[in-house]
């Protein structure tokens, strides 16, 4: 992502399970923040079922979901095919 952009996406955002519940991934976002720092809003999409997932970025990082994706409401920016049943949230932080 550009330094100067003010809109941030992360598609990819993993901590190795044995690192898990240890603050690292809290850390690990905050540092990404603090390096990105004219960016206004976040935002990133994980499926429904990755419980654990959606606990952290609403309750640990301040995202909200602000849309859900199904097969009724696909992703417009997703390519759609006849049998996928993966459900997605959509999350986003506005930047203070």
């Amino acid at each position: 992502m550009p330094r100067h952009s003010d809109h941030g996406f992360r598609s990819f955002f993993f901590i190795k399970t044995s690192c898990h519940d240890k603050g690292i991934g809290h850390e690990a976002w905050k540092s990404i923040e603090e390096k990105h720092p004219k960016t206004r809003s976040w935002e990133t999409i994980t499926p429904y079922f990755e419980k654990r997932n959606i606990h952290f970025y609403v309750n640990k990082c301040g995202f909200k979901i602000v849309e859900y994706y199904n097969k009724y409401h696909p992703d417009p920016n997703q390519k759609q095919s006849d049998d996928s049943d993966e459900d997605m949230f959509k999350f986003e932080k506005r930047m203070k």
